[in-house]
């Protein structure tokens, strides 16, 4: 049988076609876009209806790849950008474009959430800090600075969920995704009534129902099903936030030493477990997963967005941002980026800018910038995992996915910075890859099959032993100190309002 995983993300939406029989992808593919642009500092916008058109320009061309094998398409996936608000009026249609995960415009209503509560209060309630990317605080935006669109809202959904009601015409959130809004207590699983009460008494009535992550979204609308050319009966599964997705599709769904860092626009840290993993510094967000465990995950948001700046400031291809980065030395001559072009939440700085530390006439080159802006953002992403080791949560491997997982220094520099073995997968695009695997898990519970996720994921989830890579000692000190002096930097720098 065949399942299509969609990966809806910041820049692009891709699909996968799978056979759960074999494993193989029988087809991909991927279509581009950007956000709206010329928006005021800190804003970052799309319509909900471009992921709707690259949704469907993916599927169909993996359709189209298929051939005569579309027939054999039991189910659909999808994998979204976290966060994200989609609020939609009477018809169903948005009120105005959707603010992202990366929208940091929001920092005053998080104060405003702080002043009320107190930052360990809402932590206490949620398990979570109020952060700009989130949900709450962008509700409570709209609520202040557009109240003539705030008073046309009838429903609040987030990314996949839209393009889940687009599917189906269903409208339903799933436990994993909606513990990122800062609504939900992820303890209980319930909505959090004291800081929905904050922004509307009334919010309630606008969120969807909220149901576990194993139950279906629905069945395909029949419009789609026709004009697509698939049998009968195609179901949609519940899906969940690109984390969520990932984490299925790196095999991080047991208790264990398996870490899984994503090297995409943002970059993400998370493992599994089995209970609520509650940071009461809120660095280590305390998210639910799309099985119905939960998912303690650490979120930087310039990743590749620092190094593709860098390829693109010197024109390079990849290739060429590959070369330059192997031939520059570990610690890039002593240049330390500190890489927060859009702000940053792990730290948590909103309206942080990028530094460059370091400079001198000897060491101002292109290839040792481009080593800077790869090893600024993994040890970005070093912090959250001293964070991650600091709550019990020990590494024996890390499973790198995003487009960044690719390139063969990152894949070292990783392993040097962390400390521990690193190893890319078969398929680089975990998340929609886990969105393909859990249409296949819920398609085959519904027709009652129902077997265990973690043999369906032992079965289809490949590490690439081509890519491991292990810590080479002498890096793995340069790093240590260049981790200590990249933290006191921000430190400082945030001590002075400059970050």
């Amino acid at each position: 049988m065949v399942y299509l995983g969609i990966d809806s993300g910041t820049q692009s939406t891709r699909c996968i076609a799978l056979d759960a029989d074999n494993g193989r992808v029988l087809a991909a593919a991927q279509d581009l876009y950007g956000m709206i642009p010329n928006l005021p500092p800190g804003c970052q916008e799309q319509q909900p209806e471009t992921w709707v058109d690259a949704a469907e320009n993916a599927v169909l061309a993996c359709l189209q790849q298929l051939g005569e094998r579309r027939a054999d398409v039991r189910a659909i996936g999808v994998s979204g950008q976290q966060h994200g608000l989609v609020a939609l009026n009477d018809d169903n249609e948005p009120v105005r474009p959707a603010k992202l995960w990366c929208d940091t415009s929001t920092a005053e209503q998080c104060e405003q959430f702080n002043r009320e509560f107190g930052p360990d209060e809402i932590i206490a309630l949620t398990g979570n800090r109020m952060l700009p990317g989130y949900t709450a605080p962008k509700l409570l935006w709209l609520k202040q600075k557009e109240p003539a669109n705030y008073r046309a809202v009838r429903r609040v959904l987030l990314p996949h969920d839209y393009l889940n009601f687009w599917l189906t015409g269903e409208q339903r959130m799933e436990y994993g995704d909606a513990s990122g809004t800062a609504l939900l207590d992820v303890r209980t699983r319930q909505w959090c009534e004291p800081i929905m009460n904050f922004i509307d008494p009334d919010l309630a009535e606008l969120l969807p129902p909220l149901g576990s992550s194993r139950q279906p979204a629905g069945l395909l609308r029949e419009a789609l099903r026709a004009e697509w050319g698939l049998g009968p009966n195609v179901l949609v599964s519940a899906g969940g936030g690109d984390n969520m997705m990932a984490a299925i599709g790196t095999g991080n769904i047991a208790p264990g030493g398996v870490v899984t860092v994503s090297l995409g626009t943002s970059g993400t840290i998370f493992a599994y477990s089995a209970e609520p993993v509650v940071d009461e510094e809120g660095e280590i967000a305390a998210f639910c997963d799309s099985t119905d465990g939960w998912l303690p995950l650490a979120c930087t948001m310039n990743v590749t967005v620092a190094t593709e700046a860098a390829r693109g400031l010197f024109g390079w291809d990849h290739a060429q941002m590959e070369a330059a980065v192997t031939a520059a030395p570990a610690g890039a001559s002593g240049l330390l980026l500190l890489p927060y072009l859009n702000g940053e939440r792990t730290p948590n700085l909103p309206r942080g800018v990028g530094v460059l530390h370091g400079l001198n006439t000897r060491n101002m080159t292109p290839g040792n910038y481009a080593r800077a802006s790869m090893e600024g953002a993994t040890l970005g992403l070093a912090y959250g995992l001293g964070r991650f080791r600091s709550l019990g949560v020990r590494p024996t491997e890390i499973r790198l996915t995003g487009g960044g997982s690719q390139s063969r220094i990152w894949r070292q520099i990783c392993a040097d910075v962390f400390g521990v073995p690193v190893v890319g997968l078969q398929s680089a695009e975990g998340a929609a890859l886990g969105a393909a695997i859990q249409a296949a898990w819920t398609s085959q519970a519904v027709q009652g099959k129902a077997g265990r996720l973690r043999e369906l994921v032992n079965h289809l989830v490949r590490p690439d032993e081509a890519t491991r890579a292990e810590p080479t000692a002498a890096n793995k000190a340069v790093y240590h100190d260049l981790l200590l002096k990249q933290t006191d930097i921000t430190k400082r720098l945030h001590a002075g309002s400059y970050l």
